[in-house]
């Protein structure tokens, strides 16, 4: 006797049966997506730096003018730090970081079509307030998707892709932009970019799922899940939090002083040849890439061989920075080759705390305002990166040397030194009505 077939419903499993994207090897595709779209957020930044030539002389603007309109990208980047992590915690990464990239890059293209100088100071404004999402989105997606043991990895490899997408376009932009001029450059690196929004939304699509329709009293209860705005600003009085936005301002500080006046400082104060300076202003950034990458794999090690996270963190913060303030003797040694070596180690030393800098943040974070406190970190070291190139240029202008500037980045280190070690404690906890515990 035969019996019959049995048949299986077509019955689609239950979300809890169905594993995450934390749980899937799928989320190293993650980690590449996150990577590459930090290598076309940093070239877009860039953009303007390598085009900065060719730019004033054919509209005939003056160096006072190329600084300001250089400068302009961080007048709405800096203040949209906290919003753009709002927008992340409330929305989801998917949403926020693909609407973000879409805008930023139109703006980008946009540029190849502005006539004048107030038109491309608005649209590089522009610029900033879409790239204000890249960073926030970035570390909620680590906290979401990736074990905390893998935080660092996958940390240090989008970091290392911040210094490969500004490599990127200084190396094949200048080539472009001799060819073909200013306008069609920024067309293309605009329009061709916005390829990364199809993968990106496609692969999360299938992970991040938008909460379905609720009950009043799970509305209620989802509002509580996030801060508001002025509440998130709140967050600041949380001593842990402040920590956090103290310690990445002396990062920051520091790390713009090097990007923005390593390669005059090597002309003006240690004369070097044009290339001499080609050199030793970009060797240092590549030794950097490594030491980001070594250290986000090394901290990843050592908590997946059982210690704590959070201190395994502040000890790679603390050394580096420590490091780093090999920036005052490098500006006060007289043999300029000795002071270049200083100021690589000191770089190789802001690598050693970059990947933790982040990766701490949603360590010591509930999940849910991991993006808000990243953008308030976000905020404090852009606030470092306003004021680090002024106070620089100024007094080494008005005391015909670069030594001050730098012994006063050494002791804005030494602050942040003292913030990450002393202030950040505590667990940030989300509180319902959206304060923090």
């Amino acid at each position: 006797m035969t019996l019959p077939e049995a048949k299986i419903a077509d019955v689609p499993l239950p979300p809890e049966a169905i594993p995450s994207l934390k749980e899937s090897p799928q989320r190293w595709w993650l980690m590449a997506l996150l990577v590459i779209g930090m290598i076309f957020c940093y070239a877009h930044r860039g953009a303007l730096s390598v085009a900065a030539p060719f730019m004033i002389k054919e509209l005939e603007l003056s160096p006072a003018s190329m600084g300001v309109l250089l400068s302009a990208f961080f007048w709405l980047y800096c203040f949209m730090q906290v919003p753009a992590g709002l927008l992340v915690d409330r929305f989801g990464v998917r949403r926020a970081y693909a609407l973000g990239f879409a805008f930023w890059s139109l703006a980008s293209a946009a540029t190849g079509l502005a006539q004048g100088l107030l038109a491309l100071i608005f649209l590089r404004m522009l610029l900033g307030a879409g790239q204000a999402v890249a960073f926030p989105a970035s570390a909620r997606a680590v906290a979401n998707w990736f074990w905390d043991r893998e935080r660092g990895t996958v940390t240090g490899s989008y970091l290392a892709g911040v210094r490969l997408g500004a490599a990127l376009v200084g190396g094949v932009g200048a080539f472009f932009l001799a060819a073909y001029g200013w306008k069609l450059f920024f067309l293309v690196i605009g329009i061709v970019p916005l390829l990364w929004v199809i993968p990106w939304w496609s692969f999360l699509g299938k992970w991040e799922k938008a909460p379905a329709k609720a009950t009043p009293a799970a509305r209620k209860t989802s509002s509580t899940s996030g801060p508001s705005l002025i509440k998130s600003l709140a967050l600041l009085k949380h001593r842990s939090v402040f920590g956090i936005f103290l310690g990445f301002f002396a990062y920051d500080y520091a790390w713009f002083v090097y990007l923005n006046w390593l390669p005059g400082y090597l002309a003006l104060e240690r004369h070097f040849s044009p290339t001499e300076m080609a050199v030793y202003s970009s060797v240092p950034y590549v030794v950097m890439s490594v030491i980001i990458l070594i250290s986000g794999f090394l901290s990843d090690w050592l908590i997946r061989r059982g210690w704590a996270e959070t201190r395994v963190r502040k000890a790679f913060i603390v050394a580096g920075l420590a490091v780093a303030c090999l920036i005052v003797p490098a500006g006060l040694v007289e043999n300029k080759i000795t002071a270049v070596w200083l100021m690589t180690i000191s770089l190789c030393g802001l690598g050693i705390s970059s990947p933790n800098t982040w990766t701490l943040t949603q360590a010591v974070c509930s999940k849910n305002i991991v993006g808000t406190v990243s953008g308030i970190q976000n905020f404090g070291g852009n606030l470092g990166g306003i004021i680090a190139p002024a106070l620089t240029g100024y007094i080494a202008h008005t005391t015909k040397s670069f030594a001050l500037a730098l012994s006063i980045t050494g002791a804005v280190l030494v602050v942040g030194i003292l913030s990450y070690l002393l202030l950040i404690s505590q667990k940030v906890e989300a509180q319902p009505g959206g304060g923090a515990s």
